[in-house]
């Protein structure tokens, strides 16, 4: 109810002061958006490739060629009250976790802009975790059909409902930018949401010529009722379950990330790259991710090769109960939650994959992007993939195919 009352304020603000302002001729209201047509092939024929993890299917087991992992469509409404005062809105419609396209918030915050380099923002925003966090969605400013997985999946919950504060100042030659932010969010899922409170996040650009330097820290508290419910089946087995629910249990620990960015683009070729770590004393784990990507433009072309690597550098299994110390029915049920337990905290991301592609910008604001991708599972991972089958194998390797068109206007 937070969530819906923070971000329908924001519109509120934005339609009434429309109203109001209106006669004055004071405030200047301007209508944009973005979206991408998209189709992905998956060779990988028992499970479902997907961009979003919280979608509901995806390319490989539920169709062979799908334009539902990439396709969106974006529109934004921006009011400037005054020229220290704008609103923005922002709606995305694409896959969803309930298999609709249902429109969802994206952006819905107010600015309030203290000095020429000094703004308070309050309402609905997006982390600052990576480098394109804040337009991650809008495939026609990055170069490729989607960000690499390996770093932008660590953190699920992306948008966040709060304030955030961003001073931009010189030094020398380059300009810099500081980021402050606190909130709380959370994402849907076919069987419950995630939640996340107390989050606070600080993040630090620089722009020296034609380099960019990123770096950002965060931390949160993540919850899911799903989760806590399972480990309150171990709370029954007495003090070692109690132990390995307080072990495991997310609800009240704080996970961080930790993100490093570079990026070199002098024109006519560019070359970027990010490595980040996920932290948790929990379920969670710790996770790290790194991509490297490489590109060269020759007129309206940008072929673009890059390589990426996530891996789990937690434990990830976990001996559990000792059934036999249980009469039945509890040793079957001792054995059970044992298996769901590793199932989990070996779930996480470990793979590296090797990416080529094409972009092809045929004409201002809209752009054709070909990428191919050879993803190699390592550690019997499943590599972020959904809706697997019993016949499929964690710890393979698929490939994919994309074809994008993506536009702006």
């Amino acid at each position: 109810m937070v969530r819906q009352a923070t971000w329908l304020c924001a519109i509120l603000i934005v339609t009434q002061s429309g109203v109001l302002l209106a006669d004055s001729g004071l405030p200047n209201l301007e209508f944009n958006g973005y979206g991408t047509l998209g189709v992905v092939h998956s060779d990988e024929r028992n499970a479902d490739f997907v961009a979003d993890l919280f979608a509901s299917e995806g390319a490989g087991y539920s169709d062979d060629w799908s334009a539902e992992v990439d396709s969106r469509l974006g529109l934004q409404a921006t009011l400037r009250m005054t020229p220290q005062l704008s609103s923005v809105v922002q709606v995305v419609s694409e896959k969803r976790y309930d298999g609709s396209f249902a429109p969802d918030i994206e952006w819905a915050n107010v600015q309030y802009d203290i000095t020429p380099n000094l703004s308070f923002r309050a309402g609905r925003m997006v982390q600052s975790s990576f480098m394109s966090s804040e337009h991650r969605k809008v495939n026609y400013a990055t170069p490729w059909v989607r960000p690499p997985q390996e770093v932008y999946r660590l953190i699920p919950v992306a948008n966040f409902d709060g304030v955030d504060v961003r001073y931009r100042y010189h030094s020398e030659s380059a300009s810099n930018e500081l980021q402050l932010n606190f909130g709380g969010g959370s994402a849907d899922y076919q069987s419950g949401s995630i939640d996340a409170k107390d989050s606070w996040g600080i993040s630090h650009r620089t722009n020296w010529g034609s380099t960019t330097l990123f770096a950002s820290y965060g931390e949160l508290k993540v919850s899911a009722d799903e989760i806590s419910r399972f480990f309150d089946a171990y709370r029954l087995f007495g003090l070692p379950g109690e132990e390995i629910a307080s072990r495991y249990e997310v609800d009240g620990k704080r996970t961080s990330l930790l993100s490093l960015g570079v990026s070199y683009d002098p024109g006519s070729w560019f070359v970027m790259g990010e490595w980040s770590r996920s932290s948790s004393p929990s379920l969670l784990g710790d996770s790290e991710g790194a991509y490297m990507t490489f590109g060269y433009r020759i007129a309206e072309w940008t072929p673009y090769v890059g390589v990426a690597r996530a891996k789990v550098t937690s434990n990830t299994s976990e001996p559990g109960l000792n059934a036999a110390l249980y009469p039945s029915p509890f040793t079957e049920g001792a054995q059970l939650l044992n298996g769901v337990l590793n199932e989990l905290i070996s779930s996480g991301m470990q793979q590296e994959s090797i990416t080529v592609g094409a972009r092809w910008d045929f004409r201002p604001g809209m752009a054709f992007t070909a990428q191919y991708d050879h993803i190699n599972m390592r550690s019997e991972s499943s590599g972020g993939l959904i809706n697997q089958q019993p016949e499929f194998t964690p710890g393979g390797r698929i490939n994919l195919f994309s074809l994008a068109l993506d536009f702006v206007f």
